[in-house]
């Protein structure tokens, strides 16, 4: 996998937005087949920046319901990924 694919998308929610400002740490949404050297290899790619720690999380999809039809969401994986002390935290939103 290329570092496209393995990152699909940063996560920005309040609690992503606090561990950033607080913690010095990246949530992302990333491949299911990602390990967590290929996860920190295509953080420090792509932002320039060197990697302390990955961890991860695989979250199951919710059942959701629509009237008398039921499904449930995709699963998938969460990253979170913590920089070096003195690392500058990319900015994904410019508000």
């Amino acid at each position: 996998m290329n570092i496209y694919e393995v990152i699909r998308r940063p996560l920005i929610t309040e609690k992503a937005v606090a561990k950033k400002e607080t913690e010095n740490t990246l949530c992302l949404e990333v491949d299911r087949r990602a390990t967590k050297t290929e996860i920190k290899k295509a953080v420090e790619l792509l932002f320039k920046v060197k990697v302390a720690e990955v961890r991860t999380a695989n979250i199951r999809g919710k059942l959701r319901r629509r009237g008398p039809f039921v499904g449930y969401r995709p699963d998938w994986k969460k990253a979170y990924v913590r920089l070096q002390p003195g690392q500058k935290v990319p900015e994904f939103v410019e508000v």
